[in-house]
């Protein structure tokens, strides 16, 4: 991390002088209402904010506690220990730690030279986040941020050890950054750039490790980092074989976790690269469709139009006079 922004970032804060002049805990007053155990946004977030940050305070145990906002800890020197949800957690210098809303967490005290930064995220900012991101929809992004907006119900946090991941790095430091100084366009910025962060750790969940009480969810992950790689060629059996699960078994469980049996998965995945190829770029009809896939052309017009509701030639030219248009109203 930048030399400048680490020395920023370790300064003692006011809470932190307090706390080495005898304080035994921390000042409540900050962070919650009366005798509250929950965290609240509102105490840490100016009015309309949905973003900002806050180095965390050290020198003392955080007692048990929730929140009602999204955290990001990003560790930029050092470490932690969490227990959240009941389970101990550390947190290692580069690495990031989401947590939902409401997962109940405590923290171990840190030292002088542990120094991290907590993200203080309402849940729509996400939302804002990943919808300006021009990007083919993507299964394992969708999943990751319902787990944090709490679309889903299940793991409370997710851990992502990319101390080593130089794109991964370089991103949070920019949001750190811009969120340190008065930066013009700070909101836009923040956006995109935590847009593009997530979809970073989506091409990095192998670095991701949940709580192991909900060991589903990193099943399921590893099903759509599958179909993610795979969707051209994969079958249920290859990954049956490949994570060691029997064929009945996972596919069941894929039913009962996504809603969708395999086929289905493999086929929208497809389906939504063949759009993404038509909008992209100026590939033959024809090779966009074994690229996916589909060797036989007559299937894939046949679901591509089931599923858009219009032919593959169709969707490209509607899109491209969309795009026309939009550079008229300009």
């Amino acid at each position: 991390m930048n030399e400048a922004l680490l020395t920023a970032l370790a300064v003692i804060t006011d809470e932190e002088r307090e706390l080495l002049s005898g304080r035994r805990e921390i000042d409540r007053s900050l962070y919650m209402h009366g005798t509250s155990a929950e965290v609240d946004s509102a105490l840490l977030l100016d009015a309309g904010k949905l973003i900002t940050i806050r180095p965390h305070t050290r020198f003392v145990r955080f007692p048990r506690h929730t929140h009602n906002y999204v955290e990001m800890v990003y560790m930029c020197k050092g470490h932690t220990r969490h227990i959240i949800n009941g389970t101990k957690v550390l947190l290692s210098e580069g690495e990031l730690l989401l947590m939902r809303q409401n997962a109940t967490q405590e923290i171990e005290a840190a030292g002088e030279d542990d120094i991290a930064v907590n993200f203080i995220i309402q849940p729509q900012f996400f939302d804002t986040a990943i919808h300006m991101m021009d990007e083919s929809e993507n299964s394992i992004r969708d999943f990751l941020v319902g787990c944090l907006r709490g679309d889903k119900s299940g793991t409370g946090y997710l851990h992502f050890r990319v101390a080593d991941i130089l794109p991964i790095q370089n991103l949070v430091e920019n949001l750190i950054w811009t969120l340190v100084n008065a930066q013009p366009n700070k909101r836009s910025i923040n956006q995109l750039t935590m847009g593009l962060l997530f979809l970073q750790l989506v091409n990095h969940t192998e670095t991701l490790r949940t709580d192991p009480h909900f060991a589903h969810e990193q099943l399921m992950l590893q099903v759509l980092r599958y179909v993610e790689e795979h969707y051209a060629e994969g079958s249920l059996e290859a990954l049956a074989a490949q994570l060691n699960y029997d064929v009945c078994f996972l596919s069941r469980a894929i039913k009962r976790e996504t809603g969708q049996n395999f086929t289905v998965l493999i086929q929208n995945k497809r389906l939504r690269q063949a759009a993404y190829l038509l909008r992209s770029t100026a590939m033959r009809v024809i090779d966009i469709s074994a690229s996916v896939g589909y060797e036989n052309i007559s299937y894939f017009h046949r679901i591509f139009r089931a599923h858009f509701g219009m032919t593959p030639h169709k969707y490209r030219t509607s899109t491209e006079t969309a795009i026309k248009d939009t550079f008229l109203d300009k």
